[in-house]
């Protein structure tokens, strides 16, 4: 019952208007990686309650994809994210014009409407622990509401989480 839950789940994800890009070394080999972990110092950039909510919701993405978090991990995450204000993409204009005998002038004003939007981007780097270096890496943007409820913050982290993690690891 469990899985077709998280299937309805992903299935509705796909309305959204969250976008997300990857990017991997195409040489390593991610039959590899069963185990991970955090980075030790990492900054998320999100409040501790987002935080919280994001390591959640990763922690059993992971887990229903077979992988396990270890003090002696194969891989560790770090996650960033970043507040973008958006410039607003509406304006009226409000002009004057006049003219005659080979005369003319105008003057146009432009008011913007609406407020600035605002965008989350979120990244996600795995980083291998013996070589430590980046293999994986999947960028999360889109729109993002400063006054959300708590019910509303879980479903958005867990809608980050669930459209980063579709594509690891990638298929060759």
């Amino acid at each position: 019952m469990r899985n077709w839950l998280w299937i309805l789940y992903l299935l509705l994800l796909g309305c959204s208007s969250l976008r997300v890009d990857y990017d991997y070394d195409p040489g390593t080999d991610f039959s590899s990686y069963r185990t991970y972990n955090y980075y030790p110092d990492m900054q998320t950039g999100l409040s501790e309650l987002d935080t919280r909510r994001l390591l959640s919701s990763l922690d059993s993405v992971m887990l229903l994809k077979g992988f396990s978090s270890s003090e002696e991990p194969d891989f560790l995450i770090n996650i960033e994210s970043r507040e973008l204000r958006l410039p607003r993409n509406s304006t009226v204009g409000v002009g004057l014009g006049g003219g005659g005998r080979n005369v003319g002038g105008g003057v146009s004003i432009g008011l913007p409407v609406g407020r600035t939007e605002l965008e989350r981007e979120v990244l996600f780097d795995f980083i291998d622990s013996q070589r430590d270096a980046l293999f994986w890496q999947a960028v999360c943007s889109g729109n993002f509401r400063e006054n959300a409820t708590p019910l509303e913050r879980e479903r958005q982290m867990r809608e980050i989480v669930v459209k980063a993690m579709a594509k690891y690891p990638p298929r060759k």
